[in-house]
């Protein structure tokens, strides 16, 4: 059985403040839920609704904040690798219960895609057509370039996103800063 591959980042599972946590441009709640249960429970209903036991997700950093809440991706479809964030503190042995594989970033080297936590500085990667990352949340790269996608889940409605959704965007040159649908 073939399988796809998903990209997704930052879902802070069991992190109640990031329910305090603003939009930059609007003031209003990044995060429009009535509890972290209802978030957490959301993520996990939308990460199974797109992805199959079958299918690779690359997390690309900040699954949890507190290890208590490490579990919770029991729960969640496919085979999954830790692109490790500025929030997975804890040591990869605790990660590897859950994750198939922990590391610091992922290349695709047909592609020319690049993924990481935190956006990478463009000079560093000429070779790079795109630079796909969660860490900003909300925003986006503010010197944006058709370089980045952010896969954070309040840019692509907490629903892992796949990678030929990618690469058609890549091809068509219409990623734009905007949120993914």
């Amino acid at each position: 059985m073939s399988h796809n591959k998903f990209f997704i980042s930052d879902t802070h599972f069991g992190h109640a403040n990031i329910l305090t946590f603003k939009n930059s441009n609007s003031g209003s709640p990044m995060r429009v839920f009535k509890d972290v249960e209802e978030m957490d429970e959301h993520m996990v209903t939308q990460w199974n609704s797109v992805v199959r036991p079958c299918d690779r997700v690359y997390h690309l950093g900040d699954v949890v904040m507190n290890r208590k809440f490490l579990p919770i991706v029991e729960r969640l479809n496919g085979k999954k690798v830790l692109i490790m964030g500025n929030h997975d503190i804890f040591g990869s042995k605790e990660y590897l219960k859950y994750f198939e594989d922990v590391r610091a970033y992922k290349i695709f080297p047909k592609e020319r895609i690049i993924c990481s936590h935190i956006p990478v500085y463009s000079e560093v990667f000429p070779r790079w057509e795109l630079n796909v990352h969660g860490h900003l949340h909300d925003n986006n790269v503010k010197e944006f370039s058709e370089k980045y996608l952010n896969v954070s889940v309040e840019q692509i409605n907490y629903t892992p996103i796949a990678f030929d959704t990618i690469l058609s965007l890549l091809g068509t040159q219409s990623i734009s800063p905007k949120r993914i649908p």
